[in-house]
């Protein structure tokens, strides 16, 4: 693909290095931008350098905030004795959009991928163990996408927590095997949330 112009050339190479984003699509995206307004193409900037520089993870349970503590952490409405644990951080983004979900999260940050050399101690597990002593919690529910990793790390989570004397629940029926949670649709999540099940016998 020859360019008209190396800065415009730099722009796509850039803009392609986004996840579904080629490079017809990228021109397209840095084309759009420079026909447009400057102040659009700045604001676009300003927006994107402020996410990447004062975005931070929560204490608590390792979504993404604004604060040191997030917003679901830190509302008192928030059922404290349920706490989700979610493999990535658009798992919570899908079960908030479901409105069917008032307890706590808290995000392992992957799943235990022995081929792509993640392990246990690559994930937030060892703060998932420290918190639960202090805290209010009751229920832990495992809200992992039902692939073969994420049935690895379910398992190796319910081994671990089998000493704390808590009720260990799945999402239920409709999220299919081999799924990705973010792109169940809102309804079937919802339903799957309500309708969690016992996590078989550890």
């Amino acid at each position: 693909m020859n360019f008209p112009s190396k800065l415009i050339e730099n722009a796509v190479e850039e803009l392609a290095k986004l996840p579904g984003v080629g490079r017809k699509t990228a021109l397209r995206l840095a084309l759009h931008l420079l026909k447009h307004e400057s102040e659009d193409t700045l604001s676009l900037a300003e927006a994107l350098v402020k996410m990447r520089t004062e975005v931070k993870h929560c204490k608590e349970c390792h979504n993404i905030s604004d604060t040191e503590i997030c917003s679901i952490c830190a509302n008192p409405l928030r059922d404290r004795s349920l706490l989700c644990i979610v493999s990535d951080i658009r798992d919570v983004i899908a079960i908030e959009n479901t409105s069917q979900y008032k307890g706590l999260y808290h995000v392992l940050g992957g799943v235990i991928s022995p081929i792509e050399g993640v392990g246990p101690s690559d994930l937030h597990i060892d703060s998932l163990l420290e918190r639960l002593p202090n805290s209010e919690v009751r229920e832990i529910l495992l809200a992992i996408s039902p692939t073969m990793e994420g049935d690895t790390t379910a398992f190796y989570l319910t081994r671990k927590l089998r000493d704390f004397n808590l009720r260990i629940t799945t999402i239920a029926r409709g999220v299919p095997v081999g799924g990705e949670l973010e792109y169940t649709d809102e309804v079937t999540l919802g339903r799957s949330i309500v309708e969690r099940t016992a996590y078989g016998k550890i």
